[in-house]
């Protein structure tokens, strides 16, 4: 029996994204991800944003810009997503139309910002299902940003819903939307990742994901000059925090936040030898130089394995044979 049947036997396997989500607003930085995307492979993701991307008075056309970019041959692998306006702007139902339903074979998420309920979310993925329907599109996955007090004090209502697949901390929008309280330091490191009102609300976010098996997304860094800053941002927000993606805004934050993210090369090797000696045992319990393994741990390991091959990481032949055997059951 491979891994995904004996250690979740009952449970929803936690979904796992590429650990970059590289967000382009206008058509010249859409086609330049598209292209780098194209080059290093779909080892991250892209969101093309219709919120803060589109002109004022142009909502419609760039609409209608990003779902002939989804449509193209561009669009290599599938994992662009599109973040459309709000679900309470005038915009946000014409972009849902445009996008989904031009495009929803080839789109990769929907993301959906400043929410604030479960319901509200829940009543936009109706919309989105509606106009994904014609296609045949029944499970279009959504994101959606956790940037105001309502979307905060419901994140687990909104991490259960079934096609909801990844939270996003936007911590500007949640910063401002204090009035003050909260020092514009808070909006970057070292503030981020101490002020206790940021450090609550990206716990309870990644919370709610794990609970829910979805991907927890940290916020951008704002500085993109430094390439040392986003790296340290990236290593505290997966090692204290949890967080297993992040946001880029700039083509030369990916490979930074990949690193990050990405497990290395002797957690890759440890996780290959305990499975492999856990399968030769029934997945059993084993020891492993004098360390008690048992499900419990199989499952971290096999996520390990998991993470490094969606990043594009060179598997052992051992670790190959793992995965490739449980993507084969």
């Amino acid at each position: 029996m491979h891994p995904s049947e004996v250690l979740f036997q009952g449970k929803r396997q936690p979904l796992l994204l590429p650990a970059c989500d590289h967000y382009a607003g206008s058509e010249k930085l859409m086609r330049k991800s598209m292209a780098l995307q194209q080059e290093l492979g779909p080892v991250f993701d892209i969101t093309f944003d219709c919120e803060d991307g589109a002109a004022a008075g142009s909502e419609a056309g760039h609409a209608a810009l990003v779902a002939s970019l989804l449509n193209s041959e561009d669009n290599r692998f599938n994992r662009i997503g599109a973040r459309v306006h709000e679900p309470g702007s005038p915009h946000f139902e014409h972009d849902v139309a445009t996008i989904v339903g031009a495009a929803a074979p080839r789109l990769a998420f929907v993301m959906l910002p400043k929410v604030s309920s479960a319901m509200e979310v829940a009543r936009a993925i109706d919309l989105i299902n509606q106009h994904a329907a014609p296609s045949g599109r029944s499970d279009l996955p959504v994101h959606v940003l956790i940037e105001t007090h309502g979307a905060l004090r419901e994140a687990y209502d909104i991490a259960a819903l079934p096609q909801v697949e990844s939270l996003s901390f936007g911590i500007m929008d949640f910063v401002s939307a204090h009035y003050g309280a909260i020092p514009a330091g808070a909006m970057r490191t070292p503030g981020q990742f101490t002020h206790p009102l940021v450090v609550r609300a990206k716990l309870e976010m990644v919370a709610a994901c794990h609970a829910h098996g979805k991907v927890p997304s940290h916020n951008v860094t704002t500085d993109i000059k430094d390439s040392a800053i986003v790296a340290n941002d990236a290593q505290r927000a997966a090692a204290e925090f949890g967080f297993t993606r992040m946001w880029s805004i700039h083509p030369d934050q990916i490979k930074a936040i990949l690193k990050a993210f990405t497990p290395r090369l002797s957690e890759v090797n440890e996780a290959t030898n305990i499975l492999s000696e856990a399968m030769a045992a029934g997945w059993g319990p084993i020891a492993h130089h004098g360390r008690l393994h048992d499900r419990a741990s199989y499952r971290y390991y096999w996520t390990v394995l998991q993470r490094a091959k969606l990043a594009g990481l060179a598997l052992p032949e051992a670790a190959a044979a793992i995965v490739n055997h449980t993507e084969a059951s």
